[in-house]
């Protein structure tokens, strides 16, 4: 089977019992970088010394068969630098190769930078989505979280350090000045640190230079304000796509603000 293990993002002592068992009776890892994962069974006082194979980004797409067919005979731990594997880290193809070859595949959960700074941002979270990072380039940048500002869901991103003052004043023009932010800093590790505030507020700390590993939590948009009118004609139009009249009113109304009871009678009265 396939095994993916999620590591520390930071504190060792974040290392579950059950990682560091399976890693001292691993015969073979798949690891995002060996070096670091050697560094960190010895950090671990694991005296196992399983084979090692190389899955990373540069070589994920041709080597996740060879290793799921090897998976079909052995167990293998699959490890990235931090964190859980295939979470904006590899992995993905190898699940995807293992699924394809009825190989099973499991997870060892741990720590999670993605559910931490959502956790501790102090934004909702009962409905989010994670953005990964986002793009370098400034324009494809801009054109990305233009397409993000409607939506009602928490944010979560990551960033580096050197583009984290362009990256929340794009924010600030796509979102709004005023939307909630926190910029969560080298979590679990000594200088943990959580600024929260405005993208307008938060470039000027920002510019002053950060450090260390980034997740940016953003809070989602607010209802839109539309007339009953706009509002009924939203819900027609879901009903004609397929959409129960019940869940369609519920959909806008989450969306709008508006009662769900009166855009369903109000739907109901324009038939």
């Amino acid at each position: 089977m396939i095994i993916l293990a999620a590591t520390p993002i930071g504190n060792l002592r974040d290392a579950s019992r059950r990682l560091i068992e399976v890693l001292e009776n691993a015969e073979i890892v798949a690891a995002e970088d060996t070096r670091t994962t050697q560094s960190l069974m010895r950090a671990l006082n694991i005296e196992n010394r399983p084979r090692m194979i190389a899955l990373h980004d540069h070589n994920e797409k041709h080597k996740a068969a060879e290793l799921a067919e090897l998976a079909s005979e052995h167990d293998i731990v699959m490890v990235s630098d931090a964190g859980m594997p295939a979470v904006s880290d590899p992995g993905y193809g190898l699940v995807v190769a293992a699924v394809e070859r009825g190989v099973t595949v499991t997870a060892i959960p741990g720590p999670s930078a993605v559910l931490m700074a959502l956790a501790i941002s102090g934004m909702p979270t009962d409905r989010f989505t994670f953005e990964g990072f986002l793009p370098r380039k400034p324009a494809e940048r801009r054109s990305t979280l233009t397409a993000l500002a409607s939506e009602p869901r928490t944010m979560v991103f990551f960033e580096a350090p050197g583009r984290l003052a362009s990256s929340l004043a794009d924010m600030g023009t796509a979102f709004g000045a005023d939307r909630r932010i926190a910029v969560c800093r080298e979590l679990t590790k000594l200088y943990e640190e959580v600024r929260r505030g405005t993208a307008s507020e938060l470039v000027e700390w920002a510019e002053q230079g950060v450090k260390g590993e980034i997740v940016v939590v953003v809070s989602g948009a607010g209802p839109v304000e539309v007339s009953i009118e706009a509002a009924v004609a939203q819900v027609q139009a879901l009903v004609a796509s397929g959409i129960r009249l019940k869940d369609a009113c519920a959909e806008v109304s989450a969306a709008t603000g508006l009662s769900s009871r009166d855009l369903y009678q109000q739907a109901l009265a324009a038939r």
